[in-house]
């Protein structure tokens, strides 16, 4: 892990009941997209002295919740935000991983990156979104901000 260890992530816990159930590729996707982020991350809070901190994200009552705490869980601050700007992202996202997941068994090469294209480039604007969503109170990049996207997909997976 490098960069400035008060300004990262150490610890992500993710609400446990949505994962019951979970196929092994959603279980694989959410234990590869947190392994990399705890690997490679840029995370503070707007007005805090700094960490380094753990992260809960779950969803209540359709709201997506960052619970944002010390090493030693002492709590720091909980930012809750409307699922509303990730839905339409969300949705689409998903249909164009059971459209890559599918591609991958039978298409052609060619085929199936154009699938994967058009899956990055969703991926990269819910990422955006969550970037924008958290101006103003968590400091972070593009790339922590597309592996916490993968983990908010993952809380909304129902599959």
């Amino acid at each position: 892990m490098g960069g400035d260890a008060k300004k990262q992530l150490i610890a992500i816990d993710l609400d446990e009941a949505v994962f019951e159930n979970a196929s092994r590729d959603v279980e694989h996707e959410r234990q590869v997209a947190i392994f990399d982020l705890l690997e490679d991350n840029t995370f503070g809070v707007v007005g805090h002295d700094g960490g380094p901190y753990r992260l809960r994200l779950s969803i209540q009552d359709r709201k997506l919740v960052f619970d944002i705490r010390l090493e030693d869980e002492t709590p720091v601050t909980a930012f809750i935000f409307a699922l509303g700007p990730f839905r339409r992202i969300v949705k689409d996202y998903f249909l164009v991983c059971e459209s890559y997941f599918e591609a991958i068994k039978t298409a052609s090469p060619s085929k199936i990156e154009a699938v994967d294209m058009g899956r990055r480039g969703l991926h990269n604007e819910g990422s955006q979104v969550l970037l924008d969503r958290l101006t103003d109170k968590i400091e972070t990049d593009f790339d922590t901000a597309r592996r916490l996207f993968t983990l908010i997909c993952a809380l909304h997976w129902r599959g």
